[in-house]
């Protein structure tokens, strides 16, 4: 597995760009981001990017997002923003459950294309404005994160050899035995 350390990004932010550099190689056939986080879905790209939720049993591409939330993948964040995300900790909108989201961003699309004169939903959004851009900015991931400048970077050609103290500094001797014997089966 590769490691990007990180400082001003997220953990999901390095999924979500390493997931878009990966996607632009006409190499790859497809891009699988192994996480049942909501914010996620919005990296989905037809079926050449999808999200597999391992704990569901579910590999979901563009049709499947929207199948489960009822909106786009590129209207996830606006969705999240609406609807909250307690994994990443803001509650969303007054009023806005789950089926008002799917139901007001499956028609518009994005949160400022909603109109004004939508009912109690575009008031309750136009009185909690500034929140829920915040919230949306903070559903939002980055994409641009340089981790990788070519998937041959992620090739992988067995442990290093580092990871022998670092097995032992975490106690987890034989995760480096499982490593050592999958590189045996490597064709180098």
């Amino acid at each position: 597995f590769a490691v990007w350390p990180m400082v001003e990004l997220e953990a999901d932010d390095g999924l979500a760009s390493a997931a878009a550099i990966a996607a632009r190689d006409e190499r790859v056939d497809k891009v699988c981001i192994w996480t049942p986080d909501k914010d996620l879905a919005q990296c989905v790209v037809e079926d050449r990017v999808v999200q597999v939720d391992r704990r569901a049993k579910a590999v979901r591409d563009a049709v499947a997002i929207v199948a489960k939330f009822g909106v786009q993948p590129a209207s996830i964040p606006d969705y999240l923003a609406v609807v909250g995300d307690a994994a990443d900790g803001y509650p969303g909108i007054p009023g806005w459950g789950a089926k008002s989201a799917a139901s007001m961003l499956s028609r518009y699309g994005h949160l400022e294309n909603i109109p004004p004169g939508e009912g109690r939903l575009a008031i309750r959004l136009r009185a909690n404005w500034d929140l829920a851009l915040l919230f949306r900015d903070l559903a939002t991931l980055r994409t641009d994160a340089p981790l990788f400048s070519s998937v041959d970077a992620l090739e992988w050609k067995g442990p290093l050899p580092e990871a022998v103290a670092i097995a032992e500094r975490m106690g987890a001797v034989d995760l480096l035995k499982r490593a050592e014997k999958a590189a045996l089966r490597i064709d180098v």
